[in-house]
Parts: C-alpha cells; structure tokens; sequence
C-alpha cells in the first residue's frame, strides 16, 4: 500500500469513527424494550427506548437518567451500583470523543511531517482511545444485564413473556466507532511503516550510487 494511501484512508476512518461515536452519544436507541400490543389491553404504549442521557416511554414521555443528580440515600444498593456503571460510561464516551479530536490533529501533523515516529505515536495513541470506547461500551453491556436482572425481579414471568428487549443502533453506533479506532492506529502505524522502509530503501539507492 502506498503511503498517500494508508495516510488517506486513517484520515477517512478517524472522521468516521468521530462522526459514528457522536451520533451514539446524542442518541436515545442503546437499549429498546418492545411491549407485545398483542398481550397488553392498556390504553398505553408500554415500550421504550433509551440512551445515555434519557428514557423515552410511549410515544412522546420522556425522562432524564439520574446519573448525577438522584438521591443516593434514598436508593438501594443495587440502584446505586447501576448509577454508579451508568456514571462511568457518561464520563468515558464523551472523553473518548474529545481525545480522538486531539488524535484527528496528532494525526494530521504527523502525516504532513512523513515521520515515522510521529506516525507510529499517532497510531498508538487511537489505539489508547480505543480502549476508551472499548471499556464504556462493555461496562454499559453490564450496566444493562443487570438492569435487566433487576427488572426480572421485580415484573412476573407472565409479563416478561411479553417484552423483548435488544440493543439498538446508537449502541452499534458506538461498537463500529471503536472498530474504526482500531483501524485508524493500525493504518497509521503502516504509514510509519512504509515511510520507515522507504527512508532504508532511499538509503541504500544512496548508498549503492557511491
């Protein structure tokens, strides 16, 4: 692969992966419980979906997670467990989002200056950011088990029979913001190894001209 390349296409994957983790923070479709209409003789719409910041019930309800501001002598242990993973993934997303907007500028500097150190530091720093993404998106997988966990408590086998629940697309958002992270590490590292092999390559031209 040629330099201009692999320098090109980190640049592309960067953008994107900063593009897809903003969307998955800014949206309500992480977590979905779907009510079967079929089984449930309400007058309301008892499926919802959620994000980091809001629950969305119905059609137009809507409410604001907690995270920060609920009453924790008033929870149990649980809930304050479940606030407290909940609290870590809202502080470590939008972190993440702002080191790959230093890292979009480490890596545009470091591809103008074709260095190969500065490449390879590039590379390893998205990786670092990855990791970022990484640990929010799996504490959130176990914040939601054992949400689910409690609610199962709680709510009858008879009614449970009616939701399904899934992860949404904010959430895969999130998972292909984090693979495209990986990439970009990777293609800037092959930048700074073909900037490296071609520097040899130029020298021993050199050398073999003396």
């Amino acid at each position: 692969m040629r330099y201009g390349l692999a320098v090109l296409a980190a640049g592309f994957t960067a953008l994107l992966s900063f593009t897809l983790l903003a969307l998955a923070i800014g949206t309500d479709y992480w977590y979905i419980i779907d009510v079967n209409r079929a089984n449930h003789t309400g007058p309301d719409d008892l499926s919802s979906h959620s994000g980091l910041w809001r629950i969305i019930e119905g059609t137009n309800r809507s409410s604001l997670i907690p995270s920060f501001t609920a009453n924790m002598s008033s929870l149990s242990e649980a809930e304050r467990h479940l606030l407290g993973l909940h609290k870590v993934v809202v502080i470590m997303l939008p972190l993440s989002l702002v080191l790959l907007v230093f890292g979009w500028i480490f890596g545009l500097v470091s591809s103008l200056a074709c260095s190969p150190f500065l490449l390879a530091g590039a590379g390893s720093y998205f990786l670092f950011c990855s990791l970022f993404t990484l640990t929010a998106v799996s504490i959130y997988i176990k914040y939601s088990n054992q949400a689910m966990d409690e609610f199962q408590r709680i709510v009858s086998p008879e009614n449970l029979a009616n939701v399904d629940v899934s992860f949404g697309w904010s959430f895969a958002s999130a998972w292909l913001s984090y693979s495209l992270e990986v990439a970009t590490g990777l293609l800037l590292m092959l930048a700074a190894r073909i900037i490296q092999m071609k520097g040899r390559y130029d020298s021993g031209v050199a050398i073999a001209m003396l």
